[in-house]
């Protein structure tokens, strides 16, 4: 597994409460706002979508490429970030 960022590390360390959606390792400024457009300006929202496509990776990356257009990595680190969150607090 990659090291993960900063980002990604300070995300899963405490409950998501009402975190913007560009507090997700992989999800910059770009995307944040593809996203919020969407209607996904939490990252709780974003969380929700992973949770309803069964926190499956495939399924999770096609949605977050289809949506606001992540690339292969960032797919991976938003994915990793929500996976290793779920798994602290859920």
């Amino acid at each position: 597994m990659s090291s993960t960022s900063k980002k990604h590390k300070d995300f899963v360390a405490e409950p998501m409460g009402e975190k913007k959606v560009m507090a997700l390792a992989g999800i910059g400024d770009a995307l944040g706002r593809r996203l919020e457009e969407k209607g996904f300006d939490k990252a709780s929202l974003v969380l929700g979508q992973f949770l309803v496509l069964n926190r499956n990776e495939k399924l999770f990356r096609d949605w977050l490429k289809d949506t606001c257009g992540a690339n292969s990595k960032q797919q991976g680190d938003c994915y990793g970030c929500l996976k290793e969150w779920c798994d602290s607090f859920l």
